[in-house]
């Protein structure tokens, strides 16, 4: 039997959801999807599934994403969170609502560092959420301001998620971290101006002016981990090291500043770091197998090209294709991690975004930007359900200020999907002989 387009697209998407909606986990619900069609097309065999899922991990770039996983552990065991707290204090703690300043700065900061929204949220979450409350914040609002500022670690530089797009979608990475660096800092002031109203409406407090003195001891003990994104990302922009080296001089360097500098770790925690960063790089990578093996027999149905065919007949132009890929990410990344939803959705709607011209760093950002907000919202919000564990909330309880605090970093999206020399000006610029 020869099973048609429509017929498997349907079986593939129906067994997909079916499967989630029963709460099997994302990783496996993708895999088990294809058995159906393996065992009712005689052109396809289980040795083909498992081919592809071994193929994908032939990439020498993924090596990058245990490696920037590892650093950002290294970097909240060694306790340089709390140095990059200690300078978002001085920086930005005495304007109105100075902890939410200070919460959203320091993700700027660890951003920079960690690549990671996941690890922003667990480890500035814990210092951050009780001191905002012990403040007289609102739980709610510590909580909804903490998951949704965890989003920029995958939006500034470096990131996994570019690092994961770039690989699967052969997009320089060097790239892709310059343009996302606008973007993710326009939505750190977009988030500022959201603590500002809040503060003016609930009269939260503010912190004292800092003197030069605390402003020299919190750069001198922050100097060395706000280097780290200096090596990653100016390593790569200049063609010295690829994202996978330069990863590896990331994990190296949390892990010499930690051990013999700030001396905050010890042999003894490694193991505990080693085994959180091994048990999280492989729920990452077994889910890039599975879905590169989804995303393979969506090709082989040529589901893609009856996108291409959709879209091109209904005629959006390049603005209203980049709002329907844009909406597109939004909606699947309530559901799926945002890896597997790059290798899925992300190559299917690729043909989708040249047949529009829309420049592939400019689709890159603005997928990944959509897919990061997917972590602070249900029922997936993996960001968002760390908070409020840390918070001792319930989701539903926060989802109203979550909300309001979307609103304008949506309007960023916007911006650059109408503007989309925000994120290519930057690439533009700093790499004129290697980026068009």
């Amino acid at each position: 039997m020869i099973v048609s387009t429509a017929l498997a697209c349907a079986i593939l998407v129906g067994s997909f959801i079916f499967l989630v909606l029963i709460r099997v986990p994302v990783a496996f619900a993708l895999g088990i999807a294809t058995v159906p069609l393996v065992v009712m097309d005689l052109r396809l065999t289980p040795f083909i599934v498992l081919d592809r899922m071994f193929q994908s991990y032939n990439s020498f770039i993924l090596l990058a994403v245990p490696f920037f996983l590892l650093a950002a552990n290294l970097m909240n065991s060694g306790k340089i969170t709390d140095r990059l707290i200690q300078l978002a204090r001085v920086l930005t703690g005495w304007m109105p609502g100075g902890l939410g300043h200070v919460n959203v700065a320091v993700s700027m900061l660890f951003a920079g560092i960690s690549g990671s929204s996941t690890a922003d949220a667990a480890g500035c979450g814990k210092i951050l959420i009780p001191a905002m409350v012990k403040e007289g914040y609102d739980r709610r609002f510590a909580i909804a301001l903490t998951a949704c500022s965890s989003v920029m670690g995958v939006i500034i530089p470096p990131s996994i998620l570019m690092v994961v797009w770039g690989g699967v979608m052969q997009v320089s990475v060097g790239a892709l971290f310059l343009a996302g660096a606008i973007p993710g800092l326009m939505i750190g002031l977009a988030l500022m101006c959201t603590v500002y109203g809040y503060a003016r409406v609930y009269d939260y407090p503010t912190e004292g002016r800092p003197t030069l003195r605390d402003l020299w001891q919190a750069i001198r003990g922050s100097f060395l981990a706000l280097l780290t994104p200096v090596l990653v990302v100016g390593g790569i922009v200049g063609g010295i090291v690829t994202p996978t080296e330069s990863a590896i001089i990331a994990a190296a360097y949390a892990l010499f500043l930690g051990m013999f500098v700030y001396r905050t770790v010890s042999i003894r925690d490694l193991g505990h770091v080693f085994y959180d960063t091994g048990r999280f790089a492989a729920i990452s990578l077994f889910a890039i197998g599975t879905a590169s093996a989804f995303g393979w027999m969506l090709a082989f149905f040529q589901v893609p090209r009856l996108i291409v065919g959709f879209m091109t007949a209904m005629e959006f132009g390049s603005f209203g294709t980049a709002l329907v890929i844009a909406a597109l990410f939004l909606f699947f990344g309530l559901f799926i991690d945002a890896i597997p939803t790059i290798i899925i959705l992300g190559t299917v709607l690729l043909p989708v975004a040249n047949a529009a011209d829309i420049h592939p760093v400019v689709f890159a950002i603005i997928g990944i930007i959509s897919l990061a907000f997917g972590l602070v919202t249900p029922p997936y919000g993996l960001c968002l359900l760390i908070s409020a564990a840390i918070g001792g909330m319930n989701v539903v309880q926060v989802m109203r200020d979550v909300v309001i605090i979307l609103v304008p970093m949506l309007l960023i999206l916007i911006l650059v999907i109408v503007f989309p020399d925000l994120a290519l000006w930057l690439p533009r610029t700093l790499m004129p002989g290697t980026f068009p």
